[in-house]
C-alpha cells in the first residue's frame, strides 16, 4: 500500500487531473464523450452533416466582417481573411459607423451559383475593450417592434407587451438599418429568388438578432445565425422572438428526415464562451430558444460535438455551464476521499458511490496532463471577465484573421 504521504500527493495530483478533464466534460452532463454522443442520437439532439457544413461556412463568412474597419474588404470580394474561398461572391457594400458603443460594422454580399443563392448580411463583433465593458453594462429600454412610429402603427399581431431590450444593441441596429435595409431591399428586388441570410458573431450576433426580427416582421423571412450571441432583452422579448421564429415548435428542431439547414434562427453557443451568459439574468436579461451547442472546448469541432438544445435555457447546453464549477467541486471533494492500492485500483470511501468511482476511472483514462495548467480556475464562465474584455471567441476555426491578437481563449492565464 502507498504511504499516507504518497496517498495525499496522489490525491492532490489526481484532483488537478480531474479538474483538467472536467473542462472536457460538457456542462450538466456526467457522461463521457462516447455515451453523450449516444444520448444525443437517442434523443434526436444531434445535428445533420448538412447543417454542420452550413454553420462552418457561416463562421468563415462572419470572420470576413472583421476585415471591415481594419485591413479592408474590397470589390468584387477581396480581403485578408477567407474571401478567396468564395469566388462566386459579389460585395454590395460595407458599413462602419465608428468605434463607439452604438456603432456597427459589417458587409452585405451576394452569393451567386455555384454557391447557394443568398443575400448575406454579416455583422462584426467587437474587439474593443471599452465596447465590451460598456455594451454589457447598458440598461434596457422599451422595445417596440416593426413598424416603428415613422412607418405606421404596429399591428396587434406584432405587439410585444412589456418587452425591453438592451439599449446599446438596439441603437447599434437603428444606426445601421438606414444602410442595411435599403441595400437588402434593392438586392431582393433584383434577385427575388435569393434567400436573405443574416450572420453575426459575439456582440454582432445581438445586432443580427434584432435585424432579423425586424426583417421577419417586414415579411422578408430571413434566416438568422449567430455565434456567441449575448442576451438581448427580457423574458417578454425572448418569448416574442421564439414566437416570431417559431422556435418553440418543430421548426426549431427538425427531425432526422428533414432539412435542418432551413431552421429560421440558429443561436450557436460554445462551452467556453461567456458572452451568451451576459448581460446577467440578475439584470433582467434572458436567452431565447434556437440554441445549437458546441460542447468541445478545442478547435475544430466535429458533427458529434454539436447538438440541438431544448427551449430557452437547456441545462445540457450553455445555461448549464453556470453550475459547472459546483459539479467540479463536488467531484473534487469525492476524489480527495478516495485512494488506491499499489496496483492503482480505486478503493471507495464513503460518500463516494460506485457510479462516481466508475466516472473517476473514466476521467483518468481520458485526462491529459498538458491541460492541467489551464484548468485551475473554478470561476463560472459568465464571470471570466478577462475574456469579456475582448469578447472574441473562436467558433469552428480561428476567427479574426484580420484582427491582431486573435482569440484570447488560446492564451495562458496562469
Amino acid at each position: 500500500m502507498l504511504t499516507s504521504t504518497s496517498t495525499s500527493l496522489f490525491a492532490l495530483i489526481a484532483a488537478l487531473v480531474l479538474q483538467a478533464c472536467l473542462w472536457q466534460v460538457p456542462a450538466a452532463s456526467g457522461l463521457p464523450g462516447c455515451a453523450r454522443d449516444l444520448e444525443r442520437e437517442a434523443q434526436g439532439r444531434g445535428i445533420s452533416v448538412e447543417l454542420f457544413e452550413d454553420l462552418e461556412e457561416l463562421t468563415r463568412l462572419v470572420d470576413i466582417s472583421y476585415c471591415v474597419g481594419s485591413s479592408g474588404l474590397y470589390k468584387p470580394f477581396r480581403c485578408l481573411s477567407h474571401c478567396s474561398e468564395f469566388g462566386g461572391f459579389e460585395l454590395i457594400t460595407t458599413w462602419n459607423t465608428g468605434p463607439l458603443l452604438s456603432d456597427s460594422c459589417g458587409y452585405i454580399a451576394l452569393s451567386h451559383p455555384p454557391f447557394a443563392k443568398r443575400i448575406i448580411v454579416a455583422f462584426r463583433g467587437t474587439y474593443s475593450i471599452t465596447n465590451a465593458i460598456v455594451d454589457l453594462a447598458i440598461m434596457p429600454q422599451a422595445y417596440v417592434p416593426y413598424p416603428p412610429v415613422d412607418d405606421g402603427e404596429p399591428s396587434a399581431q406584432n405587439s410585444c407587451l412589456n418587452c425591453t431590450v438592451h439599449a446599446g444593441f438596439l441603437k447599434s441596429w437603428n444606426d445601421s438599418r438606414t444602410i442595411v435595409l435599403p441595400a437588402v431591399l434593392d438586392a431582393r428586388a433584383q434577385y427575388p429568388d435569393y434567400d436573405i441570410v443574416l450572420v453575426g458573431h459575439s456582440l454582432g450576433g445581438a445586432v443580427a438578432a434584432l435585424a432579423g426580427l425586424e426583417m421577419h416582421l417586414r415579411g422578408l423571412n430571413p434566416r438568422v445565425t449567430t455565434f456567441g450571441e449575448p442576451r438581448i432583452g427580457n423574458r417578454a422579448l425572448e418569448h416574442f422572438i421564439d414566437t416570431v421564429f417559431n422556435l418553440t415548435g418543430s421548426e426549431s428542431r427538425p427531425g432526422p428526415d428533414t432539412n435542418q439547414t432551413t431552421i429560421p434562427f440558429r443561436r450557436v453557443s460554445h462551452i467556453n464562451d461567456p458572452v451568451p451568459l451576459l448581460p446577467l439574468e440578475e439584470w433582467g436579461y434572458e436567452m431565447h430558444a434556437g440554441e445549437i451547442y458546441i460542447s468541445k472546448p478545442a478547435l475544430p469541432p466535429s458533427v458529434s460535438d454539436l447538438e440541438h438544445c431544448d427551449g430557452d435555457t437547456d441545462p445540457h447546453c450553455i445555461s448549464g455551464t453556470d453550475n459547472l464549477h459546483e459539479r467540479r467541486l463536488q467531484l473534487w471533494t469525492a476524489l480527495l476521499q478516495t485512494d488506491d492500492d499499489d496496483e492503482g485500483i480505486f478503493r471507495r470511501h464513503p460518500p463516494v458511490a460506485a457510479a462516481e468511482e466508475t466516472q473517476m476511472q473514466r476521467i483518468f483514462s481520458r485526462a491529459k496532463s498538458d491541460d492541467i495548467e489551464q484548468s485551475l480556475s473554478l470561476i463560472p464562465v459568465r464571470f471570466r471577465l478577462w475574456e469579456l474584455l475582448f469578447a472574441h471567441r473562436d467558433y469552428f476555426w480561428r476567427l479574426g484573421l484580420c484582427v491582431p491578437g486573435g482569440d484570447p481563449g488560446s492564451w495562458r492565464w496562469f
